[in-house]
């Protein structure tokens, strides 16, 4: 039986297919982004072209490493394919991602690319979001208020969610490589996944959720009985 970590490495081994050569690619962050990278860096050190776009700091010390040439958005803002984890997925391709706290550069990353393949251990695989606590970064000015406004966003689709401020391992509180805050809100069920994700991008304290919403295209998928792709 292959233990969780080895399902990540397969479903990003089967991801890791999909590059070629000459490709402007997304890095995606988390356990599972990392086997990715790693294998990519193998890819590279024999001969395979192309640039990578990281979505978190330590994504990017990560590829620097293994020799795997990067650029920003600035300077190539259109990407052909980004490879990610997620927290959670649905059978929609809906995700919730962020628990690593990278979701704002993830999410403008994945944006910027023309296809996203998610890669995955089943147990990501779910019925519904919801699980896994949504993810929200938020600016610090105006912290409490905008936590106020969450709760009724929570109050108005009838899903009162506990919400937590994350702490870093050392018990401060997290900050995002942007210099935010991040409320982890556990709703529970999400029923409406679209309106409440729209919803919380309306208050103007939010900088960004969890919620990737019609960005993935594509997800493989690693369990004990072999590797699975699943299509928008």
């Amino acid at each position: 039986m292959p233990t969780a970590d080895e399902l990540k490495q397969m479903a990003a081994l089967a991801a890791l297919e999909k590059v070629e050569p000459g490709m402007r690619l997304g890095l995606g962050s988390g356990s599972t982004a990392n086997h990715f990278v790693k294998g990519l860096g193998e890819r590279v050190r024999a001969g395979l072209d192309l640039i990578g776009v990281p979505t978190s700091e330590r994504t990017a010390q990560l590829a620097i490493a293994e020799g795997i040439r990067l650029a920003t958005l600035d300077e190539i803002p259109s990407l052909d394919l980004t490879i990610d984890g997620a927290d959670e997925l649905d059978a929609q391709l809906r995700l919730i991602k962020g628990g690593g706290g990278a979701l704002l550069r993830e999410k403008i990353v994945a944006a910027a690319s023309r296809r996203m393949i998610v890669i995955a251990d089943g147990s990501k695989l779910v019925e519904h979001l919801g699980a896994f606590p949504l993810p929200i970064e938020v600016n610090l000015f105006g912290f409490g208020a905008t936590r106020v406004a969450i709760e009724a966003v929570a109050y108005r689709f009838g899903q009162p969610a506990t919400l937590t401020r994350r702490l870093a391992a050392d018990g401060t509180p997290f900050v995002t490589d942007g210099g935010h805050a991040i409320i982890d809100a556990s709703f529970g069920l999400i029923r409406e996944p679209e309106a409440i994700g729209l919803a919380l991008a309306a208050i103007p304290g939010v900088v960004e959720h969890g919620l990737f919403i019609g960005l993935a295209t594509s997800a493989v998928i690693a369990s004990s009985e072999g590797v699975r792709w699943l299509h928008a």
